[in-house]
Order: structure tokens, then sequence, then C-alpha cells
């Protein structure tokens, strides 16, 4: 991860927050930018291309721009990311930002891994009941690890909690062993 990632995450956070912009909009419009980027060798490899005008990127922007449709905070904070040399980090950034959102929101960022892909109905119950066990708000991630065989292990922060066949058998063998 990029250094200078969360300091230019709490100071866009810090705009977003003091103009009481939606963050979760904020978030789609640079989710939008990052998908244009990702898509896009031509348009990477022109911002990060120092032979190029400074001015002629912010017009390359610009008009990038009037596509995206993104709010006059998020357009500059990208301009602020090519005018000081930083846009290669622009992933760093983006979720360095979505972390700073969240904490300031009261949202918990959890990583779920399971055995088997959940559906929509089911990620939305496992969040209400992480959420509960945290007693806050919970955004997940998801994965899948077929080597878990059933169950999932939840991680909330530095706390993991394991609901796994793998880790149910693990303590049992734990348990049998110690007796």
């Amino acid at each position: 991860m990029a250094s200078y990632a969360s300091r230019y995450a709490r100071a866009f956070a810090d705009v977003i927050f003091e103009t009481k912009l939606d963050a979760k909009d904020v978030q789609r419009q640079l989710g939008d930018f990052a998908a244009a980027w990702h898509e896009s060798h031509d348009l990477r490899e022109f911002f990060l291309d120092p032979s190029f005008p400074l001015g002629q990127k912010i017009e390359v922007l610009d008009k990038l721009n009037a596509k995206l449709k993104m709010a006059q905070q998020t357009r500059n904070f990208i301009a602020v990311l090519i005018r000081n040399d930083r846009i290669a980090g622009f992933d760093d950034v983006a979720a360095e930002l979505r972390r700073e959102i969240n904490q300031r929101l009261g949202i918990s960022e959890a990583k779920v891994v399971s055995a088997r892909k959940l559906d929509q109905k089911e990620r939305r119950e496992l969040e209400k009941q992480i959420g509960e066990l945290t007693g806050g708000t919970v955004e997940a991630q998801f994965e899948e690890d077929s080597t878990l065989l059933g169950g999932a292990v939840v991680q909330v922060g530095s706390t993991v909690y394991d609901g796994s066949v793998r880790g149910r058998l693990d303590r049992l063998r734990e348990e049998l062993t110690a007796s």
C-alpha cells in the first residue's frame, strides 16, 4: 500500500463530511472512475506518463467526468492525485477512503470466508448476525474456501470467529489431546 494513501483518504473524507456529500454516492463515483481506470490501459498510461502536460491530463479528466458525472469535489480529488503524481496509487487511496468513511459512520468491516458461495439473502442475514455480535452496522466482504468443509470464518478487525467445520474439528482435536 502506498504510504501516502491514508493521508489523502483522511483529507478527502474531511471534505466529504464537511460539505455533507453523500459518502456512498462519492464511493460509487470513485468506483465508476476505477472501472474506467482498470478497463482502459491507454487511460492509465496517459495519466501515468510524465511526458504529457498536466493541463492536458486535467482536460482528459474533465472529458471523462462529463460521462461519469462525478461531484465537483470528487473530480477535484482525482485532479489532486494527478497533480501531485499520486494517481498510480488510486486503488490504495480509494481503499483507505472506504475504510475511513466506514470508521466515521460507525460501520465495521468484516471479512467472511465461507465453504460455498452465499446468496444475497444469506449474505444479508450473516451481516445482520455479525452486526448483532459486534453491536453495530457491518459491511462484509465475502470469499469462498472449499477447504473449510462447511460453515464460515468471520474476521472483524483483529477478532476472528471460526464457525467452520474445519475449525470445530481442530478444536475437538485439541480438547481430545489435552484430556
